[in-house]
């Protein structure tokens, strides 16, 4: 999971805080010489018969003052102390240059009937995305909603979390959030008016909207609205899918799907449902997900007959049939499993006779790639392939299960703008390499060409850049593929700053993407190291489930296995030696510094998983029980205290450098997890290094946040990364 700046920078995080507090902006606070320390509290769990400590377990109210002021004082710490890194605000500079390299960023394209494109874009030295439509890549751009408006009405950053066209590309659907919380309310807009119809529909998180055949209403998944006194864990039990029209209030919408209205469907509570449609469809399909994984349930009921008492759903599949992805065109549901097919393969069934010992093949995967995922054009499908970092595509025309290569413009990374419609059979889609800028292609069954969409100004002064792929050895002979970049003619005498990171869950792998403000890193002599650990899905699903629960070790032990790799073969030293990982990768970072604390000179955690056994009794951790476990099961109980860092630090280690990234308003990972793992290593560690808590309060997951708080971000984690590594000082 991010870019961009505008002319004016924004308040520094410091002043952010002050006013979040409520002091004047003409107050001034003296710099603190430390951070506030926590208090120790004498908490033991006893979980299986194990003792598990919990010395900061207050951390996790975050709404309780005491806990405010501690986190308010970590965040004013960290902050005078990176406002001290020599360079830093040089660094912020490039790294805004180098974001602003590519131009007017677009992202999300989607073609709808008549030639019409809808997207998401953020010109060049703005903050956020707008949604955005055209007719045809010649006709001229319309912006259909700015974000930025309501960020000036209320000083609160706002997103687009998604936006979902109508068939006939009348409306819009969209969702909005502020201050990256991802609390996203669905709203309808007009796309000739270009004004909001009908209600807002609160509580609509996901991008879980389909629209009927007619594109005269639409279903949507909602959140429940939590009750006084519910546990937080109950967030994303028994939603429902509700049906409405345009230009209807919210107590107009109609439930049509969820374990409270379809209840004898067998649904848990924790199955968050999508109804699918497709304009050229009498069928409608029902998904369900925990949320985190893609594997549920599937059914299928005749759109006509929606909404009426006899309205009759034909289940399709279950969990153990490891669909993971589908599309519906005509009497055809096409799917992608994992069934009988590790690199999986994706199948179709004609749904007038919807079971799945009828199904047949449609496309496999290629020798040594894996299918990420698929799309269906008017009269093919067109499958995105995973060779190692980068995805190419493959056409596969009726009857033709292995599929012919599009030439590609180079290597990297293709994703396909989506035809939902089944419109078109020339394909869209954005590439982009490690050195080369994302660029919108159009294949016409020939040869790709550039589009225009997007443009690319030329930027002076680009290092000369090297990638290697390696196979590193792990703890058991496992190959581990890394992929290091840096300049041409780097010395490895062991003295080059190097950032090695992975994430290594859910089967997400590290893919080519041009390398914008990572630059800023290499221009430092940096080498930057991409890891796809077990854990991820770079081979497939047995290279996932390689790295899940009971085998979750092997991720981090992949991680040490890389970090010794670039020691012995002189691209760092334990003095040059920096490691990071975001949100699950907080596991993969926070366990190899704990496992091997002597190869580092840093570490970043960035809204990381810390605490892996509690995070269940959160909101978003219940959903995530099928990726990582429960502690109050016993069988997988001793693998979630292994994986959890929080309960790996050890009094008198001398641990590396830490700086904690957190944004406050996270939905995702819960700043408490930050909290605990700032004051364990701050009580715990002998090194005198030091433990940063770095806070954004307007900020959550990643998700929403502006180009000004990402660029932010990057330079305050690479300078001090450089500051740790003696590759630069303190300002007096």
């Amino acid at each position: 999971m991010f870019r961009f700046y505008p002319t004016v920078r924004m308040a520094t995080l410091a002043s952010v805080l002050l006013s979040a507090v409520g002091l004047s902006q003409g107050a001034t606070a003296a710099t603190p010489s430390a951070p506030p320390v926590a208090p120790v509290q004498a908490i033991t769990d006893t979980l299986h018969g194990v003792r598990v400590p919990d010395p900061y377990r207050t951390m996790e109210n975050l709404k309780d003052p005491a806990v405010q002021a501690w986190f308010k004082g970590q965040g004013e710490y960290a902050r005078s102390q990176l406002d001290r890194i020599a360079g830093r605000d040089a660094l912020e500079q490039r790294i805004t240059e180098l974001t602003s390299a590519s131009g007017d960023a677009i992202t999300g394209i989607r073609r709808m009937a008549g030639d019409r494109l809808f997207y998401l874009k953020r010109p060049k030295g703005e903050r956020q995305f707008r949604l955005v439509m055209r007719d045809g890549l010649r006709g001229a751009e319309r912006v259909l909603k700015d974000p930025e408006v309501e960020t000036r009405a209320t000083g609160v950053p706002h997103a687009i979390n998604y936006f979902v066209p109508s068939w006939d590309g009348r409306h819009v659907a969209y969702g909005i959030s502020a201050g990256g919380s991802e609390d996203a309310s669905l709203h309808i807009l007009n796309v000739a008016s270009g004004q909001d119809v009908g209600a807002a529909f609160a509580r609509v998180h996901e991008d879980l909207v389909s629209w009927l055949p007619d594109s005269q209403s639409f279903t949507f998944n909602q959140l429940k609205e939590r009750k006084p006194g519910e546990p937080e864990t109950e967030a994303y039990m028994d939603s429902r899918v509700l049906w409405a029209r345009v230009g209807a209030s919210a107590d107009q919408a109609i439930p049509v799907f969820g374990p409270t209205v379809t209840r004898k469907l067998g649904l848990g509570r924790l199955d968050v449902a999508a109804l699918q449609f497709a304009p050229d469809s009498p069928w409608v399909i029902a998904r369900t997900t925990d949320t985190t994984l893609p594997e549920g349930f599937l059914f299928v009921g005749r759109v006509a007959d929606l909404g009426k008492k006899d309205f009759r759903w034909t289940r399709i599949s279950g969990y153990a049939d490891k669909i993971v992805e589908i599309d519906l065109r005509g009497n055809d549901l096409y799917f992608m499993t994992y069934a009988k097919a590790p690199r999986k393969q994706i199948m179709r069934l004609d749904l007038r006779q919807p079971a799945l010992s009828k199904a047949r093949l449609a496309a496999q995967a290629p020798p040594g790639g894996v299918l990420e995922d698929f799309s269906l054009t008017k009269d093919a499908l067109i499958a995105s392939v995973r060779q190692g970092t980068d995805v190419v595509l493959r056409r596969f025309g009726a009857g033709d299960t292995q599929g012919q290569a599009l030439a590609m413009p180079g290597k990297g990374a293709a994703r396909v703008a989506h035809d939902a419609g089944h419109g078109y059979t020339d394909v869209l889609y954005t590439f982009s390499g490690w050195m080369q800028m994302p660029l919108v292609y159009q294949w016409d069954g020939q040869a790709s060409t550039d589009t225009g969409l997007r443009t690319n100004p030329p930027l002076a002064g680009l290092p000369d850049v090297e990638v290697v792929d390696v196979q590193v050895p792990s703890h058991d002979g496992a190959m581990v593929p890394m992929t290091l970049i840096y300049k041409k003619g780097l010395r490895r005498d062991g003295n080059n700053p190097t950032l090695l990171n992975a994430y290594g869950s859910y089967g997400f792998s590290e893919t080519a993407s041009f390398l914008g403000g990572r630059l800023a890193w290499i221009e430092h002599g940096g080498v930057i190291a991409l890891a796809n650990v077990r854990g991820s899905g770079v081979h497939g699903q047995n290279w996932y489930r390689a790295g899940k629960k009971a085998t979750k070790p092997n991720t981090w032990k992949d991680g040490v296995a890389c970090a010794r790799y670039l020691i012995a073969q002189g691209y760092a030293s334990p003095k040059t030696l920096g490691v990071m990982g975001t949100s699950a990768g907080g596991i993969f970072v926070g366990r190899s510094v704990t496992t091997a604390p002597e190869l580092f000179a840093a570490a970043i955690f960035d809204v990381g998983v810390m605490d892996a056994v509690r995070a269940e009794d959160s909101a978003n951790g219940i959903t995530n029980i099928s990726e990582f476990g429960s502690y109050r099961n016993a069988q997988e109980f001793p693998a979630l205290l292994e994986m959890s860092t929080y309960h790996q630090i050890q009094d008198g280690v001398g641990y590396p450098a830490v700086l904690i990234v957190q944004g406050m308003n996270d939905p995702r990972v819960d700043a408490w997890h930050a909290g605990k793992a700032a004051a364990r290593l701050q009580a715990a560690s002998t090194s005198h290094k030091p433990i940063l808590l770095r806070l954004d309060m307007q900020a959550g997951h990643g998700m929403g946040s502006t180009a000004t708080q990402r660029n932010a971000m990057s330079a305050d984690i690479y300078s001090f990364l450089l500051w740790q590594m003696g590759k630069a000082g303190l300002k007096e």
